[in-house]
């Protein structure tokens, strides 16, 4: 299991902060039936549940935008990946279907309200993460959306630079076709679902759909 340390920054300003880490071996493939069904209802779900002007009410997804105003982060203008996955559901664009990795980390997060951090673990420089905070110019891809400014934003940063914000993960040590194993964080900056809950969720997903073994599990 990899460490993880939480800068004193995060930590004064979130207390409550907890993360759940799951590492396993995997298979990654296309997303079956099966999986994509689970997350068409959580879509349904969330739908059913929430207006759009109220997700950001949400415990997880408030207490993640709470942390990035108290860092000095516009969370309206850089929203949380939780927050934009509900709000596309909400307002009827639907997400897209990908890898099972990539949607079981995804299903996860809809349902739980937290920013999720999933990276390959073997692209992964070092054996410790230190979750702090974005630097002025600090060079980051985010997936997808190239350079990204996260600074003042909480990100993660291995031994030679930053690899997951709460708002997008980086294009180093994303998911692909040939990831096997996963270091997934996943970061509950208040309290929605039990973390604990969260984590036995996403280990019992991982083994049903991507053949997981050798699973690790803490929370910080």
């Amino acid at each position: 299991m990899i460490n993880v340390n939480i800068d004193q920054r995060i930590a004064e300003v979130c207390p409550e902060i907890k993360i759940g880490l799951i590492r396993a071996n995997v298979v990654n493939s296309p997303t079956c039936d099966d999986l994509w069904k689970e997350i068409e209802q959580a879509a349904q779900d969330i739908t059913g549940q929430y207006e759009l002007l109220a997700i950001n009410a949400r415990p997880a997804i408030a207490g993640t935008r709470k942390l990035y105003k108290a860092l000095g982060k516009d969370p309206g203008r850089y929203r949380v990946a939780s927050e934009q996955l509900c709000r596309r559901i909400v307002k009827g664009l639907g997400i897209y279907r990908l890898t099972t990795l990539i949607d079981v980390v995804n299903l996860v997060s809809i349902k739980s309200g937290y920013a999720i951090s999933g990276l390959d673990a073997d692209k992964i420089e070092g054996n410790t993460l230190t979750l702090g905070v974005g630097e002025k110019d600090e060079v980051y891809h985010g997936i997808g959306r190239g350079l990204l400014n996260i600074e003042n934003m909480p990100v993660y940063r291995d031994e030679i630079g930053g690899i997951a914000t709460p708002t997008s993960d980086e294009e180093r040590t994303k998911f692909t076709d040939d990831t096997t194993c996963v270091q997934i964080n996943i970061n509950a900056f208040a309290p929605e679902m039990p973390i604990e809950q969260a984590v036995k969720w996403m280990v019992e997903l991982l083994e049903k759909y991507a053949q997981a073994t050798n699973i690790e599990t803490k929370i910080l």
